[in-house]
């Protein structure tokens, strides 16, 4: 099979305040994994949106094997086969709808009748999830799924559609097991065999180095370098990514461990949680490791208020607390950082100083309850300063800036609450390797500050780097309690997986 090549040759694009590209070539051939890396704000998920057509404001060209393209709207990348699974999933389903129907949901708009043949739709929307092995009902909701069955539903739908050319996945192992990455390689491997072109994003460079063939650095907007793989190594890209040598990754752990300020004991919920029983100090770190499922979201949303509790005690500061609501968690000095920011963490319409005081407005109001803007944004850009964000000004929607600087705004906006117990849930997921480490050291800070943290991941790496205790879940069970200093990844690994 003949390979294809795909540039995209001088791309520019402004937004307010930010130019987001500046003269960004770019170049891959179907049959290939190319990498596109870069810190957060480099510009990656901006190029591809713009091969997609979700941007149309863009200048420079879009070339097919020297044919020039007219791309300005996700239906002209389509009629091109050029696909994209983004990373925020919800964004992408229809959740109302059944697995099936948003497998072929292209397929059905393309009928030339008005009449569905259902039964067919669910058979072919079947041979499409058993060719992933993924083991899903084509006949379930999609508002049923876990967060890691809905990316592979997205991975699905882009594959079912037809004469796919290029696969543009952005993120696409963030929310996903070990198990279910090996799968998604093994149909990547199959799509290259076919000739189809995979753009891969990803922050998670193992993965990268394991299976891409190609490799583009941007950084700052801007075009880097473009190497085969084989021929760089993972510390020269994060040189090329950073524009500087990247020192030690996680922070010197020098806190000093206090009293016991969190006591949990049989807890349950209604969905995966039984009886767990855990306590954590003012200053330590206590990780909450475990494979995608195994029911670190459902302890943090529990202990938040988010979900409800059907058994158990929660204790705060010697005090017994029930959590049935945000509110009362937050009231009661607990804080939560979620796994999936856009969707909870923040606001994406709204602007960085209304996102940074969202949650303790009681202090920018007066008491007849009007809201001192001026006192707000001044608040907002000393937390800018401190936290290391980089925006225009306060002013800037949040959805305009990059993943890392969006989840520092996440963890800021608790800082003014001045919290006892901060949970974080996959904090680092699809943040790179510079704002990771700007992540780990403010959360080695707050627990500096005698704050307890709750930190829960399934990158065994981080739990190794951060913490001090850990607690392995599995299947909604804490199996094993560890000593951070006395285990390692394979050890944790072994007992996440239901290791005796």
């Amino acid at each position: 099979m003949t390979a294809q090549v795909l540039a995209m040759k001088d791309i520019s694009i402004i937004f307010p305040g930010i130019k987001a590209l500046d003269g960004v070539n770019f170049t891959a051939e179907t049959g290939k994994v190319h990498a596109l890396i870069g810190a957060n704000g480099a510009g990656k998920s901006t190029l591809m949106k713009v091969l997609s057509g979700a941007y149309s404001h863009y200048s420079g060209k879009i070339e097919l094997d020297g044919r020039i393209l007219t791309i300005r709207t996700p239906k002209d990348a389509q009629s091109f086969g050029i696909q994209t699974v983004y990373q925020e999933v919800d964004t992408a389903l229809i959740s109302y709808l059944t697995v099936g129907e948003n497998i072929m949901l292209g397929n059905t708009i393309k009928a030339n009748n008005h009449f569905i043949h259902w039964r067919a739709l669910h058979k072919e929307a079947s041979l499409v999830l058993a060719k992933l092995n993924i083991k899903l009902s084509s006949k379930k909701l999609i508002s049923e799924l876990t967060l890691a069955e809905k990316q592979m539903v997205l991975i699905a739908k882009s594959i079912a559609a037809t004469d796919c050319t290029f696969l543009v996945l952005d993120e696409p192992t963030a929310p996903l097991s070990q198990k279910e990455t090996k799968e998604l390689f093994r149909i990547v491997e199959d799509l290259k065999k076919q000739n189809v072109g995979i753009i891969f994003i990803s922050h998670r460079l193992p993965e990268i180095f394991e299976l891409c063939d190609e490799i583009t650095v941007l950084r700052n907007g801007q075009f880097v370098s473009h190497k085969v793989t084989s021929s760089t190594s993972q510390n020269k890209v994060v040189e090329q990514m950073l524009g500087k040598k990247l020192e030690e990754q996680f922070p010197e752990n020098v806190q000093s461990i206090g009293q016991n300020i969190l006591k949990v004991n049989n807890l349950c919920d209604s969905t995966k949680l039984k009886k767990l029983s855990l306590q954590a100090a003012a200053g330590e770190i206590v990780g909450i490791a475990g494979l995608v499922g195994a029911g670190k979201t459902e302890l943090c949303k529990a202990l938040f208020g988010l979900s409800h509790i059907t058994d158990g005690e929660v204790f705060l500061n010697g005090k017994k607390v029930t959590p049935n609501s945000p509110y009362a968690a937050v009231k009661s000095g607990i804080a939560l950082i979620p796994e999936e920011r856009r969707k909870e963490g923040v606001f994406l319409k709204e602007s960085v100083s209304v996102n940074l005081t969202a949650s303790s407005l009681n202090k920018f109001t007066s008491f007849f309850g009007f809201l001192d803007s001026n006192k707000e944004k001044k608040q907002a850009a000393e937390l800018i300063d401190s936290l290391g964000i980089k925006t225009p000004s306060t002013s800037t929607h949040v959805q305009n800036l990059s993943g890392g600087n969006q989840q520092k705004i996440a963890i800021g906006k608790w800082l003014i609450t001045d919290a006892d117990l901060y949970l974080f849930d996959e904090p680092t997921k699809g943040v790179d390797v510079g704002a990771k480490k700007d992540i780990f050291n403010l959360i080695s800070g707050l627990a500096q500050q005698g704050k307890t943290i709750l930190y829960a991941t399934s990158e065994t790496s981080e739990i190794i780097g951060i913490t001090n205790r850990i607690y392995v879940l599995y299947d909604g069970q804490i199996v094993r309690e560890l000593a951070t200093s006395q285990t390692n990844e394979e050890e944790i690994l072994y007992y996440s997986a239901g290791g005796k």
